[in-house]
């Protein structure tokens, strides 16, 4: 399935020559994840090239741009029929409130009724209100949280009604 959508920007599968770009936006998103979240690092700030790869091979990972510019990317995984997980979710700092990340999950949403999700799951730190309310802002909940990473981590999950299967062919 070919999933491009264009709007004021262009959200596509992200392939192998996106992932210098991928790593860059993730590096500068997670920096000032980190810093909010007021922890030494996150595992985001660590991956290597290869990690990425083997996320195009494994995920979906979306990347966004603006004036054929890479400002955001998100990453799917599927952890069974009904359940997806949501994780790099990043937009660069020069491009955030400006409607690029509500339009990359609108088009998660499309993605994951698609698949016939029922629920999508992601952590974000749970002190970070910013993140905690655009979660908020697009049907996400708090499920639960842990200090499991050094920090109060909140488990998010989005419920989606589920794919009626209709064949009108």
């Amino acid at each position: 399935m070919n999933y491009e959508f264009h709007t004021l920007f262009q959200v596509r599968l992200a392939t192998e020559e996106d992932i210098p770009a991928i790593m860059s936006i993730t590096t500068e998103a997670f920096e000032k994840y980190r810093e909010l979240a007021g922890v030494e690092t996150t595992a985001a700030l660590h991956e290597t090239y290869e990690d990425v790869k083997r996320d195009l091979e494994t995920k979906i990972v979306l990347i966004a741009f603006t004036d054929g510019v890479p400002v955001g990317s998100v990453r799917l995984e599927m952890l069974d029929e009904h359940t997806a997980y949501l994780s790099r979710f990043g937009v660069k700092l020069t491009s955030q409130n400006n409607g690029i990340g509500k339009s990359i999950m609108n088009i998660v949403d499309k993605i994951m009724i698609d698949k016939g999700v029922t629920h999508l799951k992601l952590h974000t730190g749970a002190k970070i209100t910013s993140l905690v309310r655009f979660y908020y802002g697009r049907g996400f909940y708090i499920d639960s949280t842990d200090k499991s990473r050094g920090y109060v981590r909140a488990l998010l999950v989005k419920e989606y009604e589920k794919k009626e299967n209709t064949n009108n062919d």
